[in-house]
């Protein structure tokens, strides 16, 4: 063999969407004698609500030498890549207001401030934390994708909660929430643009960042003849501008690293059918790890209240109306239906994961995945115990566990857990009281 000191590009092409976008690692694409990097690591959060029914959710055995209940079969070949984490209890959601509390508090712990107006305050959550730690070298930060439309819920949505806290389950700081998109086209632009050619793309690219640099000298000439006050607001105007220059300038650093990058065609808009809507998103966010356009993401697969049919799982009612069950044998099942399907839907995603190579692994193997709801009985409102799976993750996490933390365990000591096993250095999280060992 010759040893020479040429070598590929990492991203030659890469594959989502049903098109070729990517070659695997290759030996070409590392420098001779070169020691490969740390993987990159990647944090998601995948959402559905109205609880679970836990005869068919929960293992009765704990530990590895466990069988799968009926809802997360689909999950079966992940086996020894995951853990089923029970005994986890959100307080920070025990309230009437169950609907609006439950996505708002499932990746913070923090109960927000009672209202119905603008002036929400809410705690800030897990993957913004994450997105601070990791994401700040990738163009997007952190995505946030949704499947239902929720700018129609304004106002009260919740006994004394407004519907701005059941409309996301991201919030950046305590008073600004992330925006939730379902149009997968929009998710589409934001990662590449209006499409087109690598040339097209980086005109486009410079001639935002130019118009930005004229505007950025403009300021600052103006900034000499103003008061201190003048001053001070003019300058956090700047430092907004300063940020979208930075975002600029790491479009243009990840359009250039993707130059041979094969742009698939753009999404028509929001599919008629919700499983096509579904694997849609999926595979945007597959594409985007695999693009490393984003490390983190949270996904509402369905929102709470939400009534849609799933008759594709053999329920032609609606998902809230089944949700309140009254112990009735035959909505029970029709619950159990519409869960096992959700699990086989981010199944599919998983296989998607699975299949792209990443460093010495795959994208899964470097990526953690919790699945879950913030309910637990759906039709007691309750928020104890709560349904997870946390997914991938391969020689950072243990695997092959249905995991039993004592009762009432805070729902938080889970999120701390994954935070820490992706380098993100925070010492507690809303409630938190330790990490999970087992885990």
């Amino acid at each position: 063999m010759f040893i020479t000191q040429k070598h590929l590009p990492r991203r030659t092409f890469l594959r989502g969407l049903g098109t070729t976008l990517a070659l695997p690692l290759m030996d070409a694409m590392v420098p001779a004698f070169a020691q490969s990097s740390a993987s990159t690591q990647r944090l998601g959060f995948v959402y559905v609500p109205h609880g679970a029914i836990f005869d068919r959710w929960t293992p009765d055995e704990v530990g590895g030498d466990f069988t799968f209940k009926p809802t997360l079969e689909p999950l079966e070949p992940y086996r020894e890549r995951l853990n089923i984490v029970s005994g986890l209890h959100h307080r920070a959601a025990d309230s009437t207001a169950v609907h609006s509390l439950s996505p708002t508090t499932w990746l913070s712990g923090v109960r927000p401030k009672p209202t119905q107006g603008v002036d929400a305050y809410a705690g800030v959550t897990a993957d913004q934390i994450a997105a601070t730690a990791i994401g700040q070298d990738t163009m997007l930060p952190s995505m946030e994708l949704a499947t239902e439309d929720h700018s129609g819920l304004i106002g009260a949505c919740d006994r004394d909660y407004g519907c701005i806290y059941m409309n996301t389950l991201s919030w950046r700081t305590p008073t600004t929430p992330m925006p939730m998109e379902i149009n997968p086209r929009k998710v589409f632009e934001r990662m590449f643009g209006q499409g087109g050619s690598i040339e097209a793309r980086l005109a486009r690219a410079r001639e935002d960042t130019s118009i930005l640099d004229a505007l950025s000298q403009q300021t600052k000439s103006l900034q000499r003849t103003l008061g201190a006050h003048d001053r001070q607001m003019l300058g956090l105007y700047l430092e907004g501008v300063r940020e979208i220059e930075r975002r600029l300038e790491r479009a243009e650093a990840q359009i250039e690293a993707n130059r041979d990058l094969v742009i698939p065609e753009a999404p028509a808009g929001i599919p008629f059918e919700y499983e096509d809507h579904v694997d849609m998103m999926f595979d945007l966010l597959a594409l985007a790890y695999q693009a490393d356009i984003t490390r983190v993401f949270t996904f509402m697969m369905a929102r709470e209240l939400s009534n849609r049919t799933y008759t594709q799982a053999g329920v032609a009612e609606g998902h809230h109306a089944v949700s309140h069950h009254q112990n009735r044998a035959e909505k029970i099942a029709m619950n159990a239906r519409i869960q096992t399907y959700h699990v086989g839907l981010f199944a599919r995603f998983l296989d998607k994961l699975d299949a792209i190579p990443d460093g010495d692994g795959s994208l899964l193997d470097h990526s953690l995945i919790l699945y879950g709801s913030n309910m637990s009985n759906s039709n007691q409102h309750d928020h104890f115990p709560l349904p997870n799976v946390v997914v991938g993750g391969r020689g950072r996490m243990n695997g092959g566990q249905h995991v039993k933390c004592v009762d009432h365990t805070p729902m938080t000591n889970l999120l701390l857990t994954m935070l820490h096993k992706t380098d993100v250095p925070i010492e507690s999280l809303g409630d938190s009281t330790d990490t999970i060992a087992e885990i």
